[in-house]
């Protein structure tokens, strides 16, 4: 069962925003104890909104499931040696603040490493640990435009750039972490060793760019934005119909005659213009007006029945209103919720493994603020005098 899979393991989180949390709710989700340190007023996921859930944004509700929160103030002296201190009792320690940081608070891989030889440290960064550019700052947006990701995205009619809105780099890099960190517990399981894992957002999106990269690599022509269009393959793009869009896949086997007799242009599947993808492609824009008023003339809803049963590889154009009640979604039971004592049911997206057994049971809610801060000090074995030291100095809220 994933969700306990990693009971036992504790994980030490100086993640914000989105990378880092990302990763270690996923950790969270497979079982993991995760001490989320927060700075006073807490992480800078909080306050991104709009929207927002009472004092916090939304996002940081889709990212921080499963999590404890303690608030340690990091600048003074004697925050930094609790924070050692609860270091020490970890199995995990993961970061995403700027390289160097952690080092010159003395809570680097270095440092902790002395008295926990075995632990396994995840920095997570704009552009990696070392470098030309690892002092940048970098967030999900910025490595989209530098690594190229927006120069295939929008419209070839529209001049301005465009990014995908969901947070996909910061996204893919929670993943990316995530299975690092996995892969490092098993290498420790066989040897013990721990070790720092450097894990940056510029790989990430430099990874999702996979199949576009090594075409440029290989023939140094650019791509260019094509809407919904695949640049390699055709028809594989979107059609609008009486009432809506349509994204259609027929370009491979006999599928594209298929189309055209489902579309009562059976003439057009023996055009030599259009006789092989590749050669679709090249002439994308004539076969696209008359694919364009061809699907004008119905609804989605009797194209889709029709290029179904053609065995026609489509699906509607979704709004998030569509994906919410989509009958798929719902039997794979991808979604979780939690019952806020102010706000009531909050939906989310929960754990995608196994999610008809994963998502039956319960998530906790990301936490308020320091809200488990007590706890974590209690069961971390510090005296109720030294507790009650650190919240009169301020030292923990």
């Amino acid at each position: 069962m994933f969700r306990k899979i990693l009971e036992g393991v504790k994980v030490l989180d100086f993640t914000h925003v989105g990378a880092g949390p990302m990763c270690t709710m996923l950790l969270g989700d497979m079982g993991a104890e995760i001490i989320k340190v927060e700075p006073p007023g807490g992480e800078l996921g909080r306050k991104l909104g709009p929207g927002w859930i009472g004092d916090d944004c939304t996002a940081y509700y889709g990212f921080n499931r499963n999590k404890q929160s303690i608030v340690i103030d990091l600048k003074q002296e004697e925050g930094r040696d609790l924070a050692r201190q609860l270091s020490t009792k970890a199995d995990i320690v993961v970061e995403s603040l700027r390289p160097g940081v952690m080092d010159r608070l003395e809570l680097g891989y270095e440092r902790l490493a002395e008295t926990r030889p075995d632990l396994i440290y995840c920095s997570v960064s704009a552009y990696g640990q070392s470098g030309p550019y690892s002092e940048r700052p970098g967030v999900d947006g910025i490595l989209q435009a530098d690594t190229g990701l927006m120069s295939l995205i929008g419209h070839p009619d529209v001049q301005e750039p465009c990014k995908v809105q969901a947070p996909i780099v910061d996204v893919t890099t929670g993943y990316v972490a995530c299975m690092s960190i996995l892969a490092k517990l098993l290498e420790k399981q066989k040897n013990g060793a721990g070790g720092h894992i450097d894990i940056s957002l510029m790989n990430a999106a430099l990874v999702l760019q996979q199949t576009t990269l090594t075409n440029f690599f290989h023939e140094q022509s650019l791509p260019q934005p094509l809407g919904s269009a695949a640049p390699y393959s055709a028809p594989n793009e979107s059609f609008q119909t009486q009432d809506g869009w349509i994204m259609v896949a027929a370009y491979n086997g006999d599928r594209w005659a298929r189309l055209c007799d489902a579309l009562d242009i059976a003439e057009l599947a023996h055009d030599e213009r259009l006789a092989s993808s590749s050669s679709r492609v090249e002439n994308r824009q004539f076969m696209r007006q008359i694919l364009n008023d061809a699907f004008l003339k119905k609804e989605s809803a009797y194209w889709m029945e029709r290029l179904r049963s053609a065995d026609i590889l489509c699906a509607k154009v979704a709004q998030y209103a569509d994906v919410e009640t989509h009958p798929q979604a719902l039997h794979n039971n991808i979604y979780t919720s939690f019952d806020h004592p102010d706000f009531g049911h909050i939906k989310t997206v929960g754990f995608p493994v196994n999610s008809m057994l994963s998502n039956a049971e319960p998530h906790d809610m990301p936490p308020f603020c320091g809200q488990h801060s007590r706890e974590i000090l209690e069961k971390s074995g510090f005296s109720a005098e030294e507790i009650e030291t650190y919240y009169a100095t301020n030292i923990v809220k």
